[in-house]
């Protein structure tokens, strides 16, 4: 987070963290957790859920992109303590303490970056390696401090493990095996209840790692930028520069208020993003966007007929599209390309006789279809399906999302790839824009892709 000036804080620019001065940007230094789930600091997209993943050039592979940051001037910032409950109390940040150790664990960080950087590694395979070798450090923190741990945190600590469902329980069990199998020789271990609930925090506290076209890299814990509390309609973005988290305006921010993030992809309507909320993270939101409920609309239109389907029609219409979205994120474990790109032309066919191209179960499963495609390097069809995709996308979702960057270069790439320079210098513009927003015109994402385009 960056500062400087005096007044409010304009979109694009850094906030100032607590412990940086005027002028100084904040060594939000991360604790990487190879592979781990988590949430995305401003907007968690679906393509962790199933999504399209990096788009590999045609005849070539993974491209790169981005998106960007936000200004403070005056008085600091109020950064919230802890996080609303659905009760009404704070929830508990049980990370904090980590802060006291995030020194020694940059020091680990950049002699293991030293030393795979002699041996050649090449700079994603480095990122891959860190976020492995940053479970062991991080992990071995974690249980150093868990013996201090007094007796009535462990006793709230277990009310809400006793809300996680069994594949959440299932999932922790299999994590803490892997860590058994792979540390037991180097590290002691405290019980398994206390790793439950170690695993459980980062599961709560973790921000999800990803690349410019949202493909999933690792998790990481920022104990200070997990302070920040959710809403429907954030004014800050999260993104990430190395091992540093940025926190920037997506809203004009007056000295005083409160800055919000999003735990969760906000593309879909709000009993869908409080069913996620209170899985996820045990509270419902009431936020502006949850109280008036005023995109839903839009997000669940049906398709224009002569006679407009019953309300019961509609309504179990929407049971089949959840049903189906949880259907494909089971399948995608066991099932092939030509079996999951089925399952999606289906479910669109069956949807469509009720809901419109941009209703927001039609533009899930779209985006699943895109993702088949890219896998199975069927160019034009990922672009068909992206060319439906990016105009309700770009009025669903809020300003400077980076679920709309991430399309606009999948589709400017794919444009490139087929030869339609003019489309995909289009495309790649609008990326641009919103990225320089979201993640800074310095990024490397941003620097990479006015490459790209000057390569053209």
């Amino acid at each position: 987070m960056c500062s400087g000036g005096s007044g409010w804080l304009a979109p694009g620019r850094c906030t100032t963290d607590r412990r940086s001065g005027p002028g100084r940007a904040t060594q939000g230094h991360a604790l990487f957790l190879g592979g781990g789930g988590g949430r995305r600091g401003a907007e968690e997209g679906h393509s962790r859920a199933g999504g399209a993943g990096a788009l590999p050039k045609p005849g070539q592979g993974p491209g790169a992109a981005g998106a960007a940051p936000l200004r403070r001037r005056g008085a600091a910032l109020l950064l919230p303590g802890l996080r609303e409950r659905a009760d009404g109390q704070r929830a508990r940040q049980p990370l904090r303490a980590l802060l006291r150790q995030e020194r020694r664990i940059v020091k680990v960080w950049k002699m293991q970056a030293g030393f795979l950087l002699q041996r050649g590694m090449p700079e994603r395979g480095l990122a891959d390696a860190q976020a492995g070798m940053f479970c062991h450090v991080c992990v071995w923190t974690k249980l150093e401090s868990i013996r201090d741990r007094e007796a009535h945190s462990k006793d709230s600590c277990q009310a809400d493990l006793d809300q996680l469902d069994n594949e959440k329980k299932e999932l922790i069990q299999n994590d803490i095996a892997a860590l058994h199998h792979f540390y037991s020789k180097h590290m002691e271990y405290p019980e398994n209840a206390a790793l439950v609930v170690l695993f459980a925090q980062v599961n709560c506290n973790g921000f999800t790692i990803e690349d410019e076209e949202l493909s999933h890299l690792g998790s990481a814990i920022f104990p200070d930028v997990a302070l920040m509390n959710h809403s429907c309609c954030p004014n800050v973005i999260v993104t990430y520069k190395g091992t540093v988290a940025e926190v920037r305006a997506v809203q004009e921010i007056e000295p005083g208020d409160e800055i919000f993030t999003s735990y969760i992809d906000l593309l879909y309507p709000t009993e869908d993003r409080n069913d996620r909320l209170r899985d996820s993270y045990f509270f419902t939101c009431d936020c502006r966007e949850c109280i008036t409920k005023e995109k839903d609309k839009d997000k669940l239109e049906i398709r224009k007929l002569n006679e407009p389907p019953p309300a019961e029609v509609v309504r179990d219409m929407i049971r089949y599209a959840r049903n189906v979205i949880e259907e494909f994120r089971r399948a995608k474990h066991y099932k092939s390309p030509s079996e999951l790109l089925e399952i999606c032309e289906l479910s669109l066919d069956k949807m469509g006789s009720v809901f419109a191209e941009s209703n927001v179960y039609m533009l899930h499963m779209m985006y699943q279809a895109m993702g088949v495609c890219l896998y199975t390097q069927d160019w034009e069809g990922a672009l068909r399906y992206g060319q439906k995709i990016i105009k309700p996308y770009s009025k669903h979702y809020p300003l400077y999302s980076l679920n709309v960057a991430s399309m606009w270069l999948k589709l400017g790439r794919l444009y490139m790839g087929l030869e339609n320079k003019a489309a995909g210098t289009k495309a790649l513009k609008k990326a641009i824009a919103i990225m320089e927003i979201a993640h800074g015109k310095d990024h490397p994402y941003v620097i990479e892709i006015k490459k790209e385009l000057e390569a053209h």
